[in-house]
């Protein structure tokens, strides 16, 4: 929850906005996205449950838009939950050959129904809708160049300067209007998005719609996951052969959920266009030479039946958890007694790593804790006596399974130590007679600014206790976490060692822009503003990975 509308919330001045103490303790995934390009579909049904399978990337606001063969664009926006937000009612409307969808935490601008995306706006040809999953790094520097430019802004999320610097023309190529507001005429969108590319820094993965494409877009550096996948559908023209139609999504679990296939990750830096005659590839940035997915996609993020560089997320955390037993194994008894030791985790993006650590370690894995999923989303206020339930509304422990038992609790990681202290208290309370925590990931010591809520220094107690503070802050007889050399082996241990071979596409070069394309220019001062709000060092990835939340090395400076 962004921290204004928190404030709204507590003077009880907005009532769209769902509070929960608990969950403001972890990380926050920025968006998820998703874009589909089905003449023979029903794009907006699909979009629906695609949106549904990556609703764990943003839980705040979610909407999806769809383009018909009239040019015309078809949108719907909501607070909330997908299945909150969208009825039959509202999904019969949005008819048409496209659509993007998209469910959004916020990073980058207010929970407020402004903020909510797709983005529609109106181009000399014709209207585009945009959805977004990251943050600019240089934000602040576009924003004032557009508005000295004469440009005026509606929206306080990175999403518009997105959309603004694709509606212009890029320097020196003239494009003539077809007249009437089609986009029938060659726009040359390629180079419209290959303009912004060059102007933007920063973590982010696109879907956007244009007249008669669709097009998915990921940063040079591969911070932010997308991939590509397809669906068969019967041909026009012969009911009895299928052709392909492609989609777009943050991760391989939607493409799954919506029946396709899952074909490859959109690399660093391309540009994927879908249309009637399939699919065309485009680099639209020279790729980094070493790239930086994310690796707390791999840590927390991401479901565990997406796949990652080709890898199942569930099998990198149960090597997690097996890494972290070999470094960290199981506590040596405080007590005399003959106490069963068993592992539980913390559902759900801990329980691989609890599997693993349960299998390296020999010991018993049993279930501990049973979450109410859905309940810190209701829009429905909690009374005093529930607000004061705290961690009970969310967690209910699984008594006869953790009495009288010695237990080893997995988590992926600790950020603030708020929800991990609660749920010590819980199991304890359930008559666990001694609690040994086991993180599978190292502490988190930095903030964030590629497209994650990771807090503030100040809130991160990696940063600002030692491990002993930490283990006695929360309450836990020990604590240990994974080490970085040894989360890094998990993740590279099931990686191919040599790429799949992409797929055979009709590619064609986007028309170059006249003039060359220039990176914004920042003077000394700002630059020196973007050392000092890092608080770390700008460091080129070695091992195709960003870690800066646990080591500081930031891939990209920041001017927001």
């Amino acid at each position: 929850m962004a921290k204004d509308d928190m404030e709204l919330y507590l003077n009880g001045e907005n009532e769209n906005v769902c509070f929960d103490e608990d969950e403001m303790d972890e990380p926050k995934e920025k968006c998820g996205v998703f874009g589909i390009f089905a003449p023979e579909l029903d794009v907006s049904r699909i979009t629906f449950f695609a949106m549904v399978a990556l609703q764990h990337r943003g839980q705040e606001s979610c909407g999806i838009a769809t383009y018909d063969s009239n040019y015309s664009v078809h949108v719907e926006t909501g607070m909330g939950l997908v299945n909150q937000v969208f009825t039959e009612t509202n999904l019969k409307p949005l008819k048409g050959r496209m659509a993007v969808g998209h469910t959004r935490y916020s990073t980058a601008g207010k929970s407020t129904i402004n903020n909510a995306q797709p983005v529609i706006v109106q181009t000399l040809h014709g209207q585009v809708g945009i959805v977004q999953n990251g943050n600019l790094t240089t934000a602040r520097s576009l924003r004032n160049e557009l508005l000295q430019a004469g440009v005026g802004f509606f929206k306080d999320s990175d999403v518009e300067i997105i959309t603004q610097l694709l509606a212009a023309n890029p320097p020196g190529v003239q494009q003539p209007d077809s007249g009437n507001g089609s986009g029938a005429n060659k726009a040359n969108w390629e180079s419209r998005i290959s303009y912004f590319m060059s102007k933007a820094e920063g973590a982010y993965s696109l879907c956007l719609m244009t007249p008669n494409a669709l097009y998915g877009v990921r940063d040079y550096l591969g911070l932010r996951p997308l991939c590509i996948g397809a669906i068969d559908v019967p041909s026009k023209d012969d009911p009895n052969v299928t052709i392909p139609r492609y989609v777009i999504a943050s991760e391989s679990c939607a493409i799954n959920t919506i029946g396709g296939r899952y074909i490859r990750e959109v690399r660093p830096g391309e540009i994927i266009k879908i249309d009637e005659n399939g699919m065309d590839s485009f680099m639209g940035r020279k790729p980094a030479d070493v790239s930086a997915h994310c690796v707390f996609e791999y840590v927390y993020f991401a479901r565990p039946d997406s796949l990652l560089e080709d890898q199942l997320i569930h099998s990198v955390r149960q090597r997690m958890g097996e890494q972290l037993a070999r470094e960290s194994p199981p506590p040596t008894p405080n007590s005399p007694q003959d106490i069963e030791t068993i592992v539980i985790g913390v559902p759900d993006s801990s329980l691989p790593a609890a599997i693993g650590y349960a299998k390296q370690s020999g010991l018993a894995y049993s279930e501990g804790l049973t979450k109410n999923r859905y309940i810190h989303r209701t829009f429905i206020q909690p009374t005093d006596h529930l607000r004061q339930q705290g961690i009970k509304l969310k967690f209910n422990p699984l008594t006869e399974n953790i009495k009288g038992k010695r237990i080893v609790l997995i988590d992926d990681s600790i950020v603030r130590g708020n929800t991990i202290k609660a749920l010590i208290k819980l199991i304890r309370s359930a008559g666990a007679v001694e609690i040994h925590v086991r993180i599978s990931s190292p502490p988190v010591l930095h903030p964030c600014y590629m497209g994650i809520d990771m807090a503030t220094h100040e809130q991160l107690i990696g940063y600002n206790k030692s491990l002993k503070e930490v283990c006695d802050y929360i309450g836990a007889e020990s604590l240990q976490y994974l080490t970085y050399e040894g989360m890094m082996k998990a993740v590279q241990a099931g990686k191919k060692k040599t790429q799949s071979a992409p797929i055979t596409i009709q590619t064609e070069q986007p028309s170059e822009p006249s003039q060359p394309i220039t990176s914004p220019t920042l003077s000394a001062d700002t630059n020196q503003s973007m050392q000092t709000c890092l608080n770390g060092t700008i460091k080129k990835s070695t091992d195709g990975y960003c870690s800066a939340c646990f080591t500081a090395d930031y891939p990209l400076a920041v001017d927001f």
